[in-house]
């Protein structure tokens, strides 16, 4: 297993669209990096699970206009999607739930590898034919908050 990875205190990272008509900066530290396998995220990407990375809605800066989509979460609360409006590429949700967090697409960064999961979650909607590292923490919904 690799160890999970965040974003340090200070640290930047780039990322954008495919197209490169949208680009942001993100600043850690980083709230959280996991696993989704929900079925909105299933959707929302066209595979079994998404990585993603938890910063507070100040730490991004954004350049240029995403589009947006507004669904209802598995948790009753609104969950906004952010993307090119150009070539569909996915770059954060936000919503009612994390509120001040925003949830960015660990595959919109230049360089992904910089972050790696800490957890999985939404065990319960996990295709059977996707895999996950057997030594990260697994759990059938959201993660309990500590």
């Amino acid at each position: 297993m690799s160890e999970p990875k965040a974003l340090a205190e200070g640290q930047t990272a780039e990322g954008g669209c495919l197209c490169g008509a949208i680009r942001y900066t993100i600043q850690g530290p980083s709230a959280f990096v996991k696993q989704c396998c929900c079925k909105d995220c299933q959707k929302a990407t066209g595979t079994g699970h998404t990585t993603i990375i938890g910063i507070h809605r100040r730490q991004l800066d954004m350049r240029g206009t995403p589009k947006t989509y507004t669904n209802h979460g598995d948790t009753g609360g609104s969950v906004t999607r952010h993307f090119c409006g150009e070539c569909g590429g996915r770059l954060y949700t936000s919503g009612d739930l994390p509120g001040d967090i925003v949830i960015m697409q660990a595959g919109s960064l230049d360089d992904p590898g910089i972050v790696s999961p800490e957890s999985v979650i939404y065990m319960k909607d996990a295709a059977p034919w996707d895999r996950f590292d057997p030594d990260l923490p697994k759990f059938e919904a959201l993660q309990p908050r500590s």
